[in-house]
């Protein structure tokens, strides 16, 4: 009975139709003819009593005799007025029109994929009494898909239905994301459905610097969007040249060393991040390759070090973490990590990896968090740091 409850009432969104190929123009022509013919009846109200005078033969024939100035200036009114209540619905529902509009562009995408099926069905004629058969095409399968907004994310769940589109359902998650002006934060698979995540609205969500905050394992970034680094430990940020990396970088930076965690700066490139020298603590921003190495050693020693001391800890319980003992969380941001790695000699470049790793496999319980940045993510050095959580700017 409760599993029977469950699916009756799981709401999945709004469903996606073969007819929301038209959504936009539906919407514009659902306002119009009622504001049109409002109109028309409020201007010619005085000759709509003598309505049944309009109707007689002797009017009818004398037509030439109509007001038609008058009957073009009213239907001139009512047409403006009409185009002006879509203006003005446009601007001040303009949410609503950009979901009508995303429903709207998935019905299309679905039609132009050609993800539809189609038949011809034979019917008997209606308006045409000498031609009594008449071929139309019938949509016989349409993807079942639907579309909610909700918490500042837009997501479009597409029907698992064993169709021969199944497998490119799985891989419109790009289309979608390109489509819709949206990013695309996670595709995860529900009961018969494949969901897809996205960012709604990044510009409207975004919140000043000094509203960036780290709180209880977690730092505020948009109004939706957090990243809890005690449960995703790791951050990669990837972009190009002028992409915001750097503005982004600082942002963090400056929260947490609000919040009081141990930050430290590591920027092979000698660049933005490297002046933060002269206002950081001593010790704590490296440019050299001799000193990122030793702060990725030096880091490592002590993560094992805060590991054996934790344990003797009277309030420590197995599986807490460091911030259950009271100790600060430690974070290494480390600018053009990938070309830093491409800078060192192979036998370096293996102790750099082993550093990494033991970071990321053991810095979460202990508190040791990277955030790496690179314009050009490459594999090859990022194999062995395969808990990274994705964050693109």
């Amino acid at each position: 009975m409760e599993f029977i409850k469950r699916r009756l009432w799981k709401y999945r969104g709004h469903r996606i139709k073969p007819s929301m190929q038209y959504a936009i123009l539906q919407a514009g022509l659902a306002i119009f003819f009622p504001v049109f013919l409002a109109t028309l009846a409020f201007y010619y109200r005085e000759g709509m009593v003598n309505l049944n005078e309009w109707f007689q033969w002797e009017t009818l024939r004398s037509i030439s005799e109509w007001n038609w100035p008058l009957l073009g200036k009213g239907f001139g009114i009512a047409l403006v007025t009409g185009l002006v209540a879509v203006a003005t619905a446009y601007f001040c529902f303009y949410e609503n029109f950009k979901r009508i509009w995303h429903k709207q562009k998935i019905a299309r995408m679905f039609i132009s994929n050609r993800f539809i099926e189609k038949e011809n069905v034979t019917t008997e004629s209606v308006w045409n009494p000498n031609d009594k058969k008449v071929t139309k095409t019938k949509v016989t399968y349409f993807p079942r898909a639907y579309y909610q907004v909700k918490k500042g994310y837009i997501f479009v769940r597409i029907a698992m239905d064993m169709s021969r589109f199944q497998k490119r359902f799985l891989e419109l998650g790009e289309e979608l994301e390109n489509g819709l002006y949206c990013d695309l934060v996670e595709r995860e698979i529900e009961e018969n459905f494949v969901c897809f995540k996205f960012l709604y609205d990044v510009q409207k969500n975004r919140i000043p610097i000094d509203d960036v905050k780290v709180e209880k394992g977690s730092m505020k970034l948009m109004k939706h969007v957090e990243w809890k680094f005690d449960s995703l430990p790791h951050m990669l940020i990837a972009g190009g040249t002028g992409g915001g990396k750097t503005y982004f970088i600082l942002t963090m930076i400056d929260a947490l060393l609000k919040s009081g965690a141990d930050v430290r700066i590591l920027d092979p490139k000698n660049s933005d991040l490297a002046d933060l020298e002269t206002v950081m603590p001593e010790g704590t921003v490296f440019s050299k390759s001799t000193g990122i190495m030793m702060t990725l050693r030096k880091s490592v020693e002590a993560m094992l070090q805060r590991s054996e001391d934790m344990k003797k800890m009277p309030n420590y319980r197995t599986g807490g973490n460091y911030a259950d003992v009271g100790l600060p969380p430690v974070f290494l941001v480390f600018d053009e990590y990938v070309a830093f790695m491409e800078m060192l000699k192979r036998e370096d470049q293996m102790k750099a990896l082993e550093y990494m790793k033991q970071l990321v496999m053991l810095g979460r319980q202990m508190g040791y968090f990277l955030i790496l940045a690179a314009q050009r993510p490459d594999a090859k050095y990022l194999l062995m740091v395969y808990e990274i959580n994705l964050i693109f700017e």
